[in-house]
């Protein structure tokens, strides 16, 4: 196309470049577009230079363009800004709902609140469908103190405008202002619908709620129950994870059965809140009835078998399954895989599911390096957990604390303790409880009962940390292995808090290692009084203790005392890997060949 040489041929080029189509006289004008204005470009083009056809300039009014810009379905976006329109034209409902749904349906809806601005500024009255554009427009633009205003202001609010506002405040964490607006629909003349029980049960799946009112998922049931909705699969999955969430999976396994097509979401629930109560077996039935399988669900069979060491074994079956049905390990998958190997000490498969990690993006996760961290600490590899620290590239706390808690309980607290100062030194990760725990833990297993001191005081003047009961108990048991068992009382008795059975467990153990009888009787006695019958290694550390010392009446009476409450103590064994995994063996058990 040649270039233009005037400028009314230039408007025409232009709009032409856009698909614009305009013609002159009496004839119909258009322009395909969004808005409707008259006179626009004549009035922007006003005492414009003009050039003649001889290339010279001539100053003058063009003649008036008028143009007629109306909605087309070739064009979804405007040639004109759509602010001229309701800063040119008063406002009607139509541009308004034009305009909103615009801003409502792009990228950047907060650019048009100035509509609203515009709305106030003019005393436009909105109707109801104006109001629940703006409201809508406000909670995409995080804007729920405007919504509210909106919502507020309106002479009787539809259900719509109910459902968007309990959306909003449930989506941004507000969950007491969502259960407090579905008070207040309760008392008007608009009745719940299905979106809004699907909003409730949303809401009663957050902590605080379940903490506040424990039935809260029964009276949501009972309301779905009497009202007109129609259960459907959304309704059902809400209920199912609430009640699973709330430790109620009984109740859940009803709404479950009562579904008629399982989806995966509802089968990944029911697994989770069977696997968190033990109940295997029930889990596996849903797992083994579930059709269409996802890796979420095979994540759920995964993170609750690696639970236990009865069945972390399976979690790794689990896990092989699912890499032969090509499903692509997540995250999720990756570290309950490794928790699951920690709990069996089978480094050698970690190693292997390291190997696959370095193949993802997922090896730089701060997630992943902790847990392969913990995971060849547990399995007495701290040469590997540190060189797995030292290549992250971030660290978090419960990095630093698998590094220092794996070398304490490996046999080197010169490491852990100049790790944790390091870690004190950087000033860019705080320790917290745990972190304390495995320093003073090793300042317990080194002797260093100054160093342990200096520790634990740091808690509280440092850190604002005010320790806990393991905390006094790793105090008692640095100074009982250090000899000093007067020290050892004096600190229990000062105690701020009344001790429990760890803090008199520590010092029971003291007392049986340096032989202190009479303390030993004290501190095991102490233990009866705050568990008769759960912890039986006291009664067997205070036979011990006087066994040690000679006094075998007394021996005698403790285990009586023992036969009578029907108290035993379990046989100790030791974990040895075979070919099919870890097995425990006791004492004088021969491996079978």
């Amino acid at each position: 196309m040649a270039r233009p040489t005037h400028l009314a041929q230039l408007i025409v080029f232009r709009a032409s470049e856009f698909g614009l189509m305009i013609e002159n006289g009496t004839k119909r004008r258009r322009v395909i577009g969004f808005l409707q204005t008259e006179h626009y470009l004549a009035d922007l083009l006003h005492s414009r230079p003009t050039i003649r056809s001889n290339g010279k300039m001539k100053y003058g009014r063009l003649p008036t363009i008028r143009t007629f810009i109306s909605s087309s379905t070739h064009f979804s976006k405007p040639l004109v800004p759509l602010e001229t329109n309701y800063l040119l034209c008063p406002p009607t409902s139509s541009s308004l709902s034009s305009a909103l749904q615009h801003y409502i349906n792009s990228d950047h809806p907060s650019h048009g609140q100035k509509i609203h601005s515009r709305i106030l500024k003019t005393g436009f009255k909105p109707n109801t469908n104006i109001s629940i554009k703006l409201l809508i427009l406000h909670i995409k633009s995080s804007c729920l103190g405007r919504a509210r205003q909106v919502f507020d202001e309106m002479p009787q609010p539809t259900l719509s405008a109910y459902n968007y506002m309990i959306s909003g405040y449930i989506k941004s964490g507000q969950v007491l202002e969502s259960l407090n607006l579905v008070r207040r629909l309760s008392f008007s003349d608009e009745k719940p619908d299905g979106f809004t029980f699907s909003m409730i049960l949303k809401a009663a799946t957050c902590g605080s709620v379940l903490e506040v009112e424990a039935r809260f998922g029964k009276q949501v049931h009972a309301q779905v129950v009497k009202s007109d909705v129609e259960a459907d699969d959304v309704l059902y999955t809400g209920l199912v994870d609430l009640y699973v969430k709330s430790g109620r999976v009984e109740y859940a396994r009803r709404v479950f059965d009562l579904m008629l097509e399982k989806n995966v979401v509802c089968s990944t629930s029911m697994i989770s809140g069977y696997m968190n109560q033990g109940c295997v077996a029930d889990a596996e039935d849903i797992f083994n009835r579930t059709v269409e399988k996802d890796v979420v669900v095979y994540n759920a069979m995964i993170e609750g078998y690696s639970k236990s060491q009865e069945t972390a074994k399976a979690a790794i079956e689990v896990y092989i399954s699912m890499l032969r049905l090509y499903f692509r390990p997540t995250i999720s998958t990756f570290a309950s895989i490794i928790g699951a190997c920690s709990v069996l000490s089978a480094f050698e498969i970690g190693e292997q599911v390291q190997a696959q990690l370095m193949k993802t993006q997922h090896f730089t996760d701060i997630k992943i390096g902790s847990s392969l961290i913990d995971m060849y600490a547990k399995c007495g590899r701290v040469e590997e957990a540190r060189r797995v620290f030292d290549r992250m590239p971030q660290k978090n706390v419960f990095s630093w604390t698998s590094m220092i808690d794996g070398y304490g309980k490996n046999g080197h607290p010169e490491e852990a303790l100049a790790l944790f100062i390091k870690m004190q030194r950087g000033k860019r990760t705080e320790p917290n409880y745990v972190t304390f725990l495995g320093a003073l833990s090793a300042c317990g297993h080194a002797g260093l009962v100054a160093k342990g001191r200096e520790i634990f005081n740091s808690m509280e003047r440092d850190y604002s940390m005010k320790p806990k009961m393991e905390h006094y108990a790793c105090m008692v048991d640095l100074l009982g292995r250090a000899g000093s068992l007067n020290l050892a009382w004096e600190f229990v008795m000062a105690m701020p808090e009344k001790p429990n059975s760890d803090v008199w467990a520590a010092l029971l153990s003291a007392c049986r290692l340096h032989g202190d009888v009479e303390m030993a009787n004290v501190a095991a006695h102490e233990i009866f009084k705050l568990c008769k019958n759960s912890r039986p290694g006291a009664y067997v550390a205070l036979s011990n203790t006087l066994a040690a010392a000679g006094k075998w009446d007394r021996v005698s009476e403790v285990r009586d005392l023992m036969k009578v409450k029907g108290i035993s103590k379990d046989t100790g064994f030791s974990w040895v890997g075979t070919e099919s995994g870890l097995e425990g063996f006791h004492v004088g058990q021969k491996m079978c060949e």
